[in-house]
């Protein structure tokens, strides 16, 4: 069987890593919003949000269907919001969201990436200030004049308005997410939100090279694999 053997094996190992965090992450985010806010998703907004979300990223119904029937059977999962916000190398900056059951093992991981990595954690708002907290809602269906006319109607202020293709994305504060939507759903039926989340984005972004750009990727890859770390932000441009 040989090399190609070896290269596919681990190809498929990955691959199926990366969809088994994948699916653990919307199981616990589920599972935490229907236990905040109650298990039907046409009474909890959130909960509704992150059902489609997880559709639009094929995690298979039943995956969906346990987290909530979680909630109904009374089983009863502790699980703790936390942000973690460092310095890569060179002026990178990050922002690590975690959702863990255990908060003294997530950071200890989290802190370990950042080391090996040439970084360190800083404290809280060290680098957040840096960044601002969107919604961000892509759809199509709508021109951006059609678009931003629905959300003027409902007395709703954006950040920014953006065509790329067919595809017009909009750009909010965090709190406007489901006043968002709603609004464009308003101006028109059956509209599908192909992106449908909220970011921190960076105000101003760098460009690493080298040594820096190896060690960021590198920290990158070690974030990902913490099995607690939702989502990471940053301010590097990396290649497609």
């Amino acid at each position: 069987m040989g090399r190609a053997y070896e290269v596919r094996k681990a190809s498929i190992q990955k691959n199926g890593a990366i969809k088994a965090k994948l699916y653990s992450n919307f199981a616990k985010e589920i599972y935490l919003a229907a236990k905040q806010g109650g298990t039907d998703p046409d009474t909890n907004a959130n909960l509704k949000r992150l059902v489609e979300k997880a559709k639009r990223s094929q995690v298979p119904s039943d995956i969906i269907k346990r987290a909530i029937d979680k909630v109904n059977s009374g089983v009863d999962e502790n699980y703790i919001s936390c942000r973690y916000e460092g310095f890569g190398p060179s002026s990178s900056t990050i922002i690590v969201d975690c959702l863990t059951d255990n908060v003294n093992r997530t950071v200890g991981f989290v802190r370990a990436a950042f080391t090996k990595c040439k970084g360190k954690l800083g404290v809280e708002n060290s680098v957040s200030h840096s960044y601002e907290n969107l919604s961000i809602i892509g759809f199509k269906g709508l021109n951006e004049e059609e678009a931003l006319d629905a959300v003027m109607s409902c007395d709703i202020d954006i950040k920014d308005i953006q065509t790329d293709d067919d595809l017009t994305i909009i750009y909010a504060d965090a709190r406007d997410l489901h006043r968002v939507k709603e609004a464009i759903t308003k101006a028109k039926d059956n509209i599908e939100f192909e992106i449908d989340e909220i970011s921190m984005i960076p105000l101003d972004k760098i460009t690493l090279e080298g040594e820096d750009k190896e060690m960021f990727e590198k920290l990158l890859s070690m974030l990902d694999d913490i099995e607690d770390v939702q989502n990471v932000y940053h301010n590097v441009k990396l290649e497609d």
